[in-house]
């Protein structure tokens, strides 16, 4: 199946109170052309032990604008299988994560699960973050920061509630924890439907239109909880050195790696490979071709802690073709 065939599927998440539910009732009452399935996770088991418990028999109903909505009460891959079976109902997945939830596990489901992988695609995580609060989040609450960590895509929301110089305070923060999703102003979070869904926002092409010298970044190490880094080679990449790294680095050091991803240029091969992983759960596939006269660097970015700059360099370098 062609990339453009899977489903994409949406992660939205944010600490309590930043205005997730206020985008997801703009997805759900704009008419802007598409339909999405909405799975609503009201409780946070997800954040505990990865077991939601859903009533089967409950209607997945439509909405005015076109949108399916269901209450997430259940296990997800089955909801999800289930959502397969109205497959040309929708557009789209959104699963809006409780506000004290990792993102991790949701995001996990995609890419564990053989029969979910093989019909959607991990689109991105959004994060709704509160301008005026999140210097208190961030002293008081691990989730704000992983939330922040693990996005795609940042919605900073109630910007009209803090002056210019909180607002580039707040910002500065953010982009200590991660300095590669793309942030977008809002008030009621007002973000244009079409920037923040179906965007490919894993791509480190479309980070590099929006940041283009964040591969320049100074060489320092961060002493803040959670740092980000990226790394480039110009020659091919052997995809049997890089698996074999990959491999064992996730294992080892997976529970602090919150989030890997990259584009790779695969050795005798003309297509881009994307890879990106939660933690220890891993997923790749090729996205099309390299463009014509595009320099095939391969590119990777990791988000996490304890974070060792040249062990990993060294190791992402050492998978090149001979």
């Amino acid at each position: 199946m062609a990339d453009t065939d899977l489903i994409p599927v949406t992660v939205l998440t944010g600490y309590l109170g930043a205005g997730k539910t206020t985008l997801l009732n703009r997805i759900l009452s704009e008419q802007h052309g598409k339909k999405y399935a909405v799975v609503i996770n009201e409780f946070g088991e997800l954040g505990v032990d990865n077991d939601l418990v859903v009533d089967t028999d409950e209607e997945v109903f439509e909405m005015n604008n076109g949108c399916i909505c269901c209450t997430v009460r259940g296990d997800l891959i089955r909801i999800v299988g289930g959502l397969m079976k109205r497959r040309d109902k929708f557009d789209g997945i959104i699963i809006e994560t409780t506000g004290l939830a990792n993102p991790a596990p949701v995001a996990q489901t995609f890419f564990v699960d053989d029969t979910v992988r093989a019909k959607t695609r991990l689109d991105a995580i959004i994060t709704v973050v509160d301008a005026k609060h999140l210097p208190q989040r961030l002293a008081d609450s691990h989730e704000a920061e992983d939330q922040i960590a693990f996005a795609d895509v940042i919605v900073l929301n109630k910007t009209d509630l803090v002056t210019p110089e909180e607002l580039a305070a707040v910002e500065a923060q953010i982009r200590k924890i991660n300095q590669f999703a793309h942030i977008h102003h809002a008030q009621k979070a007002n973000v244009p439907i079409a920037e923040l869904l179906n965007q490919g926002a894993f791509d480190l092409n479309r980070v590099l239109a929006h940041t283009p010298g964040f591969l320049t970044e100074d060489d320092h190490e961060h002493n803040d909880d959670i740092a980000s880094m990226s790394f480039e080679a110009e020659n091919p990449i052997d995809p049997e050195r890089f698996n074999a790294w990959i491999g064992a680095l996730l294992a080892e050091k997976g529970q602090d790696l919150l989030r890997t991803k990259g584009i790779l240029s695969y050795a005798g091969d003309d297509r881009r490979f994307a890879f990106q992983a939660v933690h220890m759960i891993a997923d790749g596939d090729f996205i099309g071709p390299w463009k014509e006269g595009e320099p095939r660097t391969s590119r990777i970015v990791f988000i996490g802690r304890n974070l060792n700059r040249p062990q990993l360099r060294r190791g992402f370098e050492s998978c090149q073709a001979a």
